[in-house]
């Protein structure tokens, strides 16, 4: 079975910094395009980025436009996440999967901006 680990969260100040990985255990070029996606208790799960299989076409949530940068290194199955200029409303736990959210769900990776 297909397994995503998420990590890199942790707590943080508002404007601060953080970079996410997720690992999979099967071949992310495979896959194809990739997303990091987030949710809180008080909001559906949302889609924050994707990027295409080779990593040349990336797209994201106008919230975290021109703050967040997704890349991934397909030889390690890896992706990340470049999150800077935090802020409270980035608080969530950040969960990675294919564009079409087709694997297991992995745990996922607590992230708290707050001061």
């Amino acid at each position: 079975q297909v397994h995503l680990e998420e990590s890199g969260g942790g707590l943080v100040q508002p404007g601060g910094s953080l970079r996410l990985s997720c690992v999979v255990s099967e071949s992310i070029f495979r896959i194809g395009v990739m997303g990091w996606y987030r949710r809180t208790p008080e909001k559906e799960r949302e889609r924050v980025t994707t990027i295409s299989t080779t990593g040349t076409l990336t797209n994201y949530a106008d919230s975290v436009k021109g703050r967040f940068t997704i890349s991934r290194d397909n030889s390690k199955n890896t992706v990340y996440l470049q999150m800077n200029s935090l802020n409270p409303e980035d608080t969530a736990v950040y969960s990675c999967n294919s564009v079409y959210q087709s694997r297991p769900w992995g745990q996922g990776t607590q992230v708290t901006v707050s001061s």
